[in-house]
């Protein structure tokens, strides 16, 4: 989703400040899906002021620059729609965690139990987090995404509870067998040897 919708949508929710719409991605309900920047947000809400579909107000603010909240327009509310109407592009899922351990071999095992105790920490606490909210008190969309977050967290958690044992178990028989040059590593060394030996005998 494009950054200007991202912050359309926020203001759908109540006017804002720059920093209360980067927040909302941060600490908020979108923190879970969505991402934007102060880089991209600022420039977007100045495109938006000068199309007219947020309007700007300056809030004076003691021992500090004036503060920018921004608010909707009729205008911005019907681009928004616009924008939703179009068909979502397919899920994009970026995560350190998954990086990283889809290299668990090459780290030391207490540092990959160690990331995975912290992962079902965050998962446990979060789950908590969710379970404290109210699903009835939301607006239907906001009640679907809160149960499908929560269903995908819950069943994170257990994934990682059911199996962390054998995942540890095999990467500690990994890590007292001697590691070998995989083939590709091999051919490219013989490969090599060879470059040189033609290199001499020229």
């Amino acid at each position: 989703m494009d950054v200007r919708t991202l912050c359309l949508a926020v203001l759908y929710q109540g006017e804002a400040s720059g920093y209360e719409i980067k927040k909302a991605f941060k600490e908020g309900a979108f923190s879970h899906f969505q991402d934007a920047s102060f880089g991209s947000i600022y420039p977007a809400l100045g495109r938006l002021s000068t199309e007219g579909l947020v309007e700007c107000t300056q809030m004076a603010q003691e021992k500090r620059p004036d503060k920018k909240v921004y608010k909707l327009t009729q205008s911005g509310e019907d681009t928004l729609i616009t924008s939703l109407l179009a068909p979502p592009t397919p899920d994009r899922f970026t995560s350190d965690f998954f990086f990283v351990l889809y290299f668990a071999e090459l780290l030391p095992l207490p540092q990959v139990i160690k990331l995975l105790d912290q992962r079902i920490s965050f998962y446990k606490e979060t789950i908590e987090r969710m379970t404290q909210c109210d699903p009835a008190s939301l607006p239907t969309g906001r009640r679907l995404c809160h149960g499908l977050g929560l269903t995908v967290y819950q069943n994170s958690l257990t994934y990682l509870e059911e199996n962390k044992e054998r995942f540890i178990t095999e990467l500690r028989s990994q890590h007292e067998t001697p590691r070998t040059s995989s083939p590709d590593t091999k051919t490219k060394d013989i490969n090599l040897k060879q470059i040189d030996t033609n290199r001499h005998a020229s």
